[in-house]
């Protein structure tokens, strides 16, 4: 198994989008790219810590590679937009990548290169490609949340 980890704004749809994809094994909510140890839900949503809300997943090679994985990441929200998706507005809510290896740095920095310059959004990417920290895990009513509500992700690429 590896691991990746990515940040699309509110974690609920993202992580619900990810289990949908054959080869990855598990997802967690929580928070990457902060300062503050063990954040909760309430001070990362004040935007004092610094982190991101993301989804770390636990991936079968195998069976889904990392490009295909960023393909899900580029198709399930808005990267264009700093600081926010939709209404929620706040740098927890970027658009961010969090590599892990440094083949997932060249491979997420290549993938961003060609979403530009395939034009499919109208205006540039803004996500940002960054080191993986500490991954701190969401309260436990957060992990697997739309899934626990029947309510509905987004659609994969191509589906």
């Amino acid at each position: 198994m590896e691991e990746a980890t990515f940040g699309a704004g509110c974690f609920w749809g993202v992580e619900e989008t990810f289990r949908q994809v054959p080869g990855v094994a598990d997802t967690a909510v929580g928070y990457m790219g902060g300062t503050t140890e063990d954040p909760s839900y309430r001070e990362v949503c004040g935007g004092g810590t610094g982190h991101a809300e993301v989804v770390h997943l636990a991936y079968d090679p195998a069976r889904v590679t990392y490009d295909e994985l960023l393909d899900v990441f580029w198709g399930c929200h808005d990267p264009t937009t700093k600081d926010r998706q939709g209404p929620d507005v706040g740098s927890q809510y970027r658009s961010v990548i969090f590599f892990h290896s440094p083949e997932q740095e060249a491979a997420a920095r290549a993938s961003k290169e060609r979403q530009d310059a395939a034009g499919r959004f109208r205006r540039p990417i803004v996500t940002a490609i960054e080191p993986a920290g500490p991954f701190w895990r969401a309260e436990e009513y957060h992990q697997r949340y739309l899934e626990k509500r029947g309510a509905a992700a987004c659609r994969l690429p191509g589906s």
